[in-house]
């Protein structure tokens, strides 16, 4: 008749349970209506948004497209953080198997003899038994179940954390790549005008031996075809470091790099759509991340708060015990015991006060955290778009000013070829067009980088 009671009594007391602690609310932000940094004639409305491309939509090149499947699959960064979502998820199993009793089985066989004294004779004896024992510590204040809810908000966290890396990784080796593109377009420029100037030189030289110019004109040309072949070792060295770079990023030793497209076949488009402001929030990674570790900060609480309440606990033992194996499983053999304990703490010095408190901070940091997460991802959206504009911008007007300085030194090698001028105008020309080439060449590159800026802070990259 007990047992009967106490198998109804445990259903109804689960029932009755109550879950303590804040039930999580999604903090208020402010959100811009659009983007800081759009174009004039965008349309600030529009739902569309780079961010939700695909990262072998956005980057064309077959190579480049090569290079970021690989660093998906071997960099290290991205292993380490599926590593930590199996731990993530390994805890998330420990921690929601304390709202479930614990069972275990057990046999055990003694022998033992008692020695002859001068009062008892010697005596021989065996204990056998097979027993099966249960634990539970009722859930009735929502302890475990708040721990779970942090736990499973914890796994959510590191799961974003993880797609936040894969983000920065396809940003890292699209950028690697591009910046490695353009060190061998400064390459091309500085070995063709090491042609061009040696040719000059011979030329100067040959004037030189009829009289027709000076041994200073000769000195000057020189000059310029030192300062060319100078700048070939250097470049060499950086490309080099940059291919070690890059092969760091697809887990690799450092080896040769194959390449695609040059740079400026890398098509990108005029504009990039920022989509609307409030699908950030959805679409970013990190300010995922940060939502849920606060989820989780939310839940302490009600475990911290679970403390002030007593602990309810069950525990029961069936089984058979007998000092013969033939009649261990007789009915007569037969044992159990079943039994509940309740601890109710009294005195706890303010620990239990000082533990809601802790957890209590700690969710006001995390609200925090999470509200400089969404500012910081405006900032960045809006410091990309930005660059993008501008960038453009730049690389049209450096565009015309290279095309320029090529034809000032077509005319001052023509002034000098006719003795209007001297060597000292084609000296200038000459530096001012290359250094213009060079600039150029970083003018593509910066567009390119600025759309992969505006990639990674739009939450693009991420997406499988």
């Amino acid at each position: 008749m007990i047992r009967t009671r106490w198998l109804v009594a445990i259903p109804l007391l689960l029932l009755a349970g109550c879950t303590l602690g804040p039930k999580y609310q999604r903090p208020a932000v402010t959100t811009p209506d659009a983007y800081r940094g759009l174009a004039p004639d965008a349309d600030k409305q529009s739902a569309a948004s780079l961010g939700d491309e695909k990262w072998w939509t956005v980057f064309q090149d077959d190579q480049l497209q090569a290079l970021i499947r690989t660093a998906l699959t071997e960099n290290y960064d991205v292993r380490i953080a599926a590593a930590r979502v199996l731990q993530a998820q390994a805890a998330l199993g420990i921690t929601r198997a304390d709202q479930f009793p614990s069972i275990y089985g057990g046999a055990a066989a003694n022998n033992f003899r008692i020695p002859q004294t001068k009062v008892l004779s010697a005596d021989e004896s065996s204990a056998n038994s097979v027993s099966l024992s249960l634990a539970w510590e009722l859930d009735f204040w929502g302890k475990f179940r708040r721990a779970t809810e942090a736990a499973r908000a914890n796994l959510l966290a590191t799961e974003w954390g993880r797609r936040a890396v894969i983000t920065s990784l396809v940003s890292s080796v699209a950028t690697a790549y591009f910046q490695l593109r353009e060190l061998d377009l400064e390459m091309e420029i500085s070995k063709r005008a090491l042609e061009s100037r040696q040719e000059s030189l011979r030329l100067v030289k040959v004037r030189a031996q009829g009289g027709v110019t000076s041994l200073m004109d000769v000195r000057q040309s020189e000059e310029l075809v030192y300062n060319a072949a100078a700048a070939i070792p250097d470049l060499e060295r950086r490309i080099e470091q940059q291919e070690n770079l890059i092969s760091i990023l697809l887990g690799k030793n450092p080896e040769p790099v194959t390449r695609g497209k040059p740079l400026v076949e890398n098509a990108i488009a005029p504009t990039a759509p920022a989509g609307l402001p409030s699908t950030l929030l959805e679409r970013r990674p990190d300010i995922q991340s940060a939502e849920q570790q606060l989820v989780a900060a939310n839940a302490r609480i009600g475990v911290a708060k679970a403390a002030y309440f007593p602990q309810i606990t069950l525990t029961a033992l069936g089984g058979y015990q007998s000092s013969a194996l033939t009649s261990l499983f007789t009915g007569s053999a037969g044992l159990w015991n079943f039994g509940g304990q309740l601890l109710q703490p009294i005195f706890t010095a303010g620990r239990i006060r000082s533990g809601v408190r802790l957890s209590e901070a700690q969710k006001q940091e995390a609200v925090l955290v999470y509200q400089q997460s969404i500012q910081q991802a405006f900032r960045e959206v809006s410091n990309a778009l930005i660059a993008y504009r501008k960038n453009q911008e730049f690389r049209e007007q450096q565009y015309l000013l290279t095309k320029a300085a090529k034809d000032a030194v077509r005319l001052s090698r023509v002034r000098y070829s006719g003795g209007a001028t001297s060597y000292l105008e084609v000296l200038d020309s000459d530096t001012r067009s290359l250094s213009a080439e060079i600039s150029l060449a970083q003018a593509d590159l910066n567009e390119r980088l600025a759309l992969v800026e505006l990639y990674q802070a739009l939450g693009g990259g991420w997406q499988q």
